[in-house]
């Protein structure tokens, strides 16, 4: 049995790992967003900001919305605690507290990618670059991904692992969701409008769910069907279902090995009625955004008694 800070160790190794790509991706919906406008794209930036919590942080430091300040603040800025630098300095702190608990390989790569991004993020960035430097940081970070999931014994340790992986990878897709439905749609008016698919087709790119969103659908970018598939479809790796079947898969071989439940495994039935196959209707009728929301709100709760209920301390 792990002692309740070594569980802590991995779980927040690999919610740090998954953030720092996920604000890549992040700031990669702002910029395929911001492409959409013929105008100042500040409302975009601004949302982005928003979606990633960081408001009142970024507002702090600086007194507009523009590509370069905002990538500047999420991706390279130490003093915030959700930046890419600030994520993989975070990551590799608790993997380096874990160490023996990881395969050779495992380490290797986040100390590797570690180094990548102090290098790569040193400089200011140019709106030119940020679209080369996004894509290195989600090649970077996939590197980890492939050695963890491909060396690592599925035992606790993997477990605990993997529920920091899905909480936070939900977390940022619900994120993204937001961002483009409840944020950027100017009018109701642009619904169904050729900007209003562009966008959608640009929210999948950022994910990198196009091509497997057009294997479902073909090349009909329907909200309800976008929706559905980012919420709801079981097989997609990013979507909430699929996030929440592998926590339900890792949560319950943590009841066989420990031989209890706790809050978190109610709280994760809760969750996964929300996420029934058929409930896209109703979650349309009660508002996205809300839904959203709402989800958002309990999968952070549900995280919180992960810690509590595991002794992460």
């Amino acid at each position: 049995m792990l002692l309740g800070r070594t569980a802590n160790d991995l779980y927040w190794m690999s919610r740090y790992i998954e953030r720092a790509e996920n604000m890549a991706r992040l700031v990669d919906a702002g910029l395929r967003l911001a492409l959409t406008r013929t105008e100042s794209a500040s409302d975009e930036w601004s949302s982005v900001v928003a979606s990633a919590g960081a408001k009142a942080a970024y507002e702090a430091r600086y007194s507009s919305y523009t590509a370069e300040a905002v990538g500047d603040f999420l991706l390279r800025d130490s003093t915030y605690p959700s930046s890419v630098i600030s994520c993989i300095e975070a990551g590799r702190s608790n993997a380096r507290m874990v160490r023996t608990a990881l395969t050779r390989e495992n380490w290797e790569s986040i100390n590797e990618t570690w180094m990548a991004f102090k290098t790569l993020l040193a400089p200011e960035i140019d709106q030119r670059e940020l679209p080369s430097i996004l894509d290195q940081i989600k090649r970077q970070t996939a590197l980890i991904r492939g050695a963890f999931h491909g060396t690592m014994l599925r035992n606790e340790i993997f477990d605990f692992a993997q529920l920091g992986i899905y909480v936070e990878r939900a977390d940022n897709t619900a994120r993204i969701l937001d961002v483009k439905y409840y944020v950027l749609l100017p009018s109701l008016s642009w619904v169904g409008s050729s900007l209003d698919n562009y966008q959608w087709e640009s929210i999948l790119r950022s994910v990198s769910a196009h091509r497997s969103y057009r294997w479902v659908y073909e090349a009909d970018y329907k909200p309800r069907n976008i929706a559905h598939f980012l919420i709801l479809n079981r097989r997609m790796p990013r979507s909430l279902a699929f996030c929440y079947r592998m926590i339900a898969e890792g949560l319950e071989l943590l009841a066989e090995d420990y031989g209890e439940r706790h809050t978190c495994h109610d709280t994760l039935d809760e969750i996964r009625r929300q996420l029934a196959p058929d409930s896209i209707d109703q979650i349309f009728e009660n508002g996205l955004h809300e839904f959203l929301s709402h989800f958002i709100r309990c999968n952070n709760r549900f995280g919180e008694e992960v810690a509590e209920d595991y002794r992460f301390f």
